[in-house]
């Protein structure tokens, strides 16, 4: 019998905490434990999102996470400067890390423990001892090629000044007035508080190979334009997905008997890479699971969660072989300013992944960013080259 077990979580990032503070506080009737292998929960990490992205039913775990928000946010492209009337968020690791430990009872999470085996009805840790589980959840982020997907990157280098922003209640979201090398590059400059700045050098990228030395310069570099240039307080670095194509049933076979959840589990908004919005509406629908949480069910459960998601992105796949295959590196901007030209509306729709048709057939009017022959080599799945 499973019954008196506790469902593991291995990896306490974003997908696998706010899962754990979720169960913990809806189904008390479930023993829980979250594993990480780090000191804290959520690495080192900001994550960023729009209201747009929080489902709902979730806004006070959002709320309890203290993010900073800014009322509005700019994009600025080549002949082209706009603020959006959208709020937009942000907050970090030491928050979701301080959260659960608030939250969650000392019996119900183990820090600094590498596991050395997941099996579906237990996890190994590296130093023998074996933890016995109704369930089993892969919440890790991925440890190497992510098999069956065809992957593109947005990778970045994110510096924490102690400097004051000169509009502290505007974040800027995407700035590309910056030499496009390594495909789509921009900047973010968020103002967490009004004595520290986030700028970050980020690249829509070929190639996950991330010079974190070389990028962390310019991003001293950008400060330093921007009169953002102070004491260096934090440095944060990520490489994220894209994804442009692939075979799901490959990612994940069909009779994988161990859950996933987060980037393990290919839950990332397919254009953005972000995660926060999927990461608490997982949290939300899992809380919410009627039954006992075994370990067939959860791999039945989180798995046929992937392939919804997986078909619901087809549209962001098709988007991203455009950015990809058909435009240039150097030229890739050119689609993100087309892009920004939509209404709020449209736009927030687009990073919560709820595009309507009439969204859809927007996005892809008007003079188009990149060459016909190009566009129709890559949707035909081809490429410019």
């Amino acid at each position: 019998m499973t019954h008196g077990l506790p469902l593991v979580i291995v990896g306490g990032g974003l997908a696998g905490a706010l899962a754990a503070l979720r169960l913990a506080e809806r189904r008390p009737d479930v023993p829980l434990v979250l594993i990480e292998g780090g000191t804290g929960f959520g690495g080192n990490h900001v994550w960023s999102f729009f209201d747009s992205d929080v489902p709902h039913g979730a806004h006070d775990l959002v709320e309890a996470l203290t993010p900073v928000r800014w009322p509005r946010h700019r994009v600025a492209f080549e002949g082209r400067e706009r603020v959006l009337p959208m709020a937009y968020n942000a907050t970090n690791a030491a928050a979701l890390d301080a959260l659960v430990r608030a939250r969650l009872p000392k019996a119900a999470y183990r820090l600094g423990a590498q596991v050395a085996r997941i099996e579906p009805d237990a996890v190994t840790l590296a130093t023998g001892e074996r933890i016995a589980a109704r369930a089993v959840i892969d919440a890790r982020g991925p440890d190497g090629p992510m098999p069956g997907l065809e992957l593109g990157w947005q990778k970045f280098v994110g510096i924490e000044f102690a400097a004051r922003a000169p509009e502290p209640d505007c974040a800027t979201v995407m700035d590309a007035r910056l030499p496009q090398i390594d495909g789509y590059r921009f900047v973010y400059v968020l103002p967490l508080s009004a004595e520290t700045v986030l700028v970050e050098d980020t690249y829509y990228s070929d190639t996950p190979d991330l010079d974190v030395g070389q990028v962390a310069d310019r991003v001293r570099a950008l400060a330093r334009e921007r009169g953002l240039l102070g004491a260096e307080l934090r440095q944060e670095t990520g490489v994220l997905p894209i994804l442009i194509g692939g075979d799901p049933d490959l990612f994940w076979p069909e009779n994988e008997p161990i859950a996933r959840l987060g980037l393990r589990g290919g839950f990332f908004h397919a254009t953005t890479g972000y995660s926060f919005g999927l990461a608490l509406r997982l949290a939300e629908e899992l809380s919410a699971l009627p039954g006992l949480l075994d370990s067939a069910q959860l791999a039945r459960w989180t798995r046929a969660r992937f392939m919804a998601h997986w078909r619901e992105s087809g549209y962001f796949r098709l988007l991203n072989r455009m950015l990809f295959h058909a435009a240039k590196p150097e030229e890739r901007h050119r689609i993100f300013a087309h892009f920004y030209r939509l209404s709020p509306e449209r736009i927030g729709r687009f990073y919560a992944g709820a595009l309507t048709a009439s969204d859809k057939l927007a996005i892809l009017t008007g003079k188009p960013p990149v060459s016909i022959p190009a566009a129709v080599r890559a949707l035909l799945g081809g490429s410019s080259a």
